[in-house]
């Protein structure tokens, strides 16, 4: 519910809260100065404060069915052998689900740029023996992943928290293969909500190049959450 972050209030350190049940813990530590955005790129919309507390507290039993993740990872082409990045990691919730689906090849980038999730992600793949995970700690605009390195990406309930949406998909473009697909699940909102409304995303997205080839309400099913699929134009 993607941990879950405001990346204009946490600087240089890789979906979702209570609310939205998913959000992942982060902190406040950007240094005055320390990132630089070009005027056209920044994001005027308002972005959500982003949940601060237990990253175990989004491992409730029945998520997995709430949200419908293998009909998610289905439509995201994950299979055997396919490399994955979950970017606003936070807790790994959506990381560990992709590293079985995509073992014993396959790779799930953990991104976040808290680096408490970071080392919350590590510690819990070294206890679960999950070897193809590779927690990446990105920044406020840079994702960090390597190039022409991934599959499909997963952003959940995290994007409303971006407050620089725009020139972090255009780096991300540098990262994906031929014909990866960008999954976001989101809901409703008005940016202050921990949502946002799926039309920005689309306009957001279409302005860094990618084009969406999938819409879909199954997620939670409550009306209100959505799952938009990209690829490059």
């Amino acid at each position: 519910m993607r941990t879950m972050r405001n990346r204009t209030t946490i600087g240089l350190v890789l979906l979702l809260c209570p609310a939205c049940s998913l959000n992942l813990g982060k902190i406040s530590a950007q240094t005055p100065g320390q990132i630089s955005q070009p005027a056209a790129h920044q994001s005027e919309r308002p972005t959500s404060r982003p949940y601060a507390g237990d990253l175990s507290i989004f491992e409730y039993p029945d998520r997995d069915k709430k949200l419908h993740v293998d009909r998610v990872m289905d439509l995201l082409g994950l299979a055997p052998g396919k490399v994955v990045a979950d970017i606003g990691a936070g807790s790994g919730w959506f990381t560990v689900r992709a590293a079985a689906r995509v073992a014993p090849s396959g790779a799930v980038y953990a991104e976040d740029i808290n680096p408490q999730a970071i080392d919350y992600i590590t510690e819990r793949a070294t206890r679960e023996k999950l070897e193809n995970v590779r927690p990446v700690l990105g920044t406020v605009d840079d994702t960090k992943l390597p190039a022409n390195s991934i599959d499909a990406v997963l952003i959940l309930k995290t994007y409303h928290e971006f407050a620089h949406p725009i020139p972090l998909m255009e780096r991300l473009k540098l990262s994906l293969r031929p014909g990866a697909k960008i999954g976001i699940i989101d809901r409703n909102g008005d940016g202050t909500d921990h949502g946002i409304m799926p039309d920005v995303v689309e306009r957001e997205m279409a302005q860094a190049g990618f084009k969406r080839v999938g819409m879909y309400d199954f997620t939670k099913t409550d009306g209100q959450d959505y799952f938009l699929i990209f690829e490059v134009k």
